[in-house]
């Protein structure tokens, strides 16, 4: 009886210890706080981290980045753009960054209802070139749908929302149920800080890229939030909103990377299929990190839709 009860103590200790090791991490707070660039502003559901970029003046571009790389991933885009005329937005999704981790679902609705909040904030009505990376995508796509009266432009660089590929264990985090839950706290940590370290050695356009995407795993809240954005956003078919879109008449560029594990080009032919009107560039030797890894092949291929 004693060795059960001690087998029984030691698997509640390991079942127990991957939400400790999240609840020992510190919070995000004003403290924190203090050292970022930018603004922040206090939106529905919760504090939302923020960034003007490039141009003092003229059209407006607003940027949504993706699951796991708060919107430091937009450095060197930002840049470009603000060289094409572009004053730029970037913003924290909750979870991430600098903004709020607030608990709940995190699906299209959610997201969507941060970026239409911090538009109103703002004062960001319409005429309004959206960019989204990635999960970021997603996002744009379901903001646009909604909203396509309000936006000059959409371009999506590797999107979600169309098919993906995260991995098995993503596949038994998308089911959003207890054991998920644990597997996230207890796995995803380690599995994104070796990935992240893989690509140390590749070009960036943003300095120390692979330490600022670790250093997410150390505040409260991020880990979880990648969960319930794989279960949410990540496990939402957008193709619906995707010919909402294209009905809308809203321009659409949509960007891939030739060696992407993540986004297949697959998805590239789906989103053909159903908005034919969409333009579509390949950039040749890019991963999914193409807004970093090749932010001038990116660039390009953005010229010509925003010189129209």
């Amino acid at each position: 009886m004693i060795w059960l009860a001690l087998l029984a103590l030691v698997l509640a200790v390991l079942a127990a210890a991957p939400f400790l090791r999240e609840m020992s991490r510190p919070e995000m707070d004003a403290t924190v706080r203090r050292h970022a660039p930018g603004e922040f502003a206090t939106l529905s559901r919760g504090i939302t981290h923020y960034r003007w970029m490039g141009a003092t003046r003229g059209p407006v571009a607003v940027c949504v980045h993706g699951l796991t790389t708060p919107s430091f991933v937009w450095q060197g885009v930002a840049q470009g753009l603000g060289a094409m005329g572009f004053r730029v937005l970037v913003y924290d999704l909750y979870g991430r960054g600098y903004s709020d981790r607030p608990d709940g679902p995190q699906d299209s609705a959610f997201f969507v209802t941060q970026l239409e909040d911090l538009l109103e904030d703002q004062g960001l009505g319409g005429d309004i070139t959206l960019l989204g990376y990635s999960m970021g995508g997603a996002i744009a796509t379901a903001f646009a749908a909604l909203y396509p009266e309000r936006l000059r432009q959409i371009v999506m660089i590797a999107p979600a929302g169309l098919g993906h590929d995260l991995g098995p264990v993503a596949q038994v985090v998308a089911k959003g149920n207890a054991f998920s839950r644990w597997l996230m706290r207890a796995v995803f940590p380690r599995v994104f800080h070796k990935g992240t370290e893989a690509e140390r050695d590749l070009p960036s356009s943003v300095e120390g890229i692979v330490n600022l995407q670790q250093d997410e795993l150390r505040y409260r809240g991020f880990v979880p939030a990648i969960e319930r954005s794989m279960s949410g956003m990540l496990s939402e078919d957008l193709a619906e909103a995707h010919g909402d879109v294209a009905e809308a008449g809203v321009p659409v560029l949509a960007i891939w990377g030739r060696e992407d594990e993540i986004i297949p080009l697959s998805a590239m032919g789906r989103l053909a299929q159903i908005n034919r009107n969409a333009r579509q560039e390949v950039i040749e030797g890019a991963g999914h990190g193409l807004p970093y890894t090749h932010t001038e092949e990116v660039l390009h291929a953005m010229r010509d839709l925003m010189r129209d």
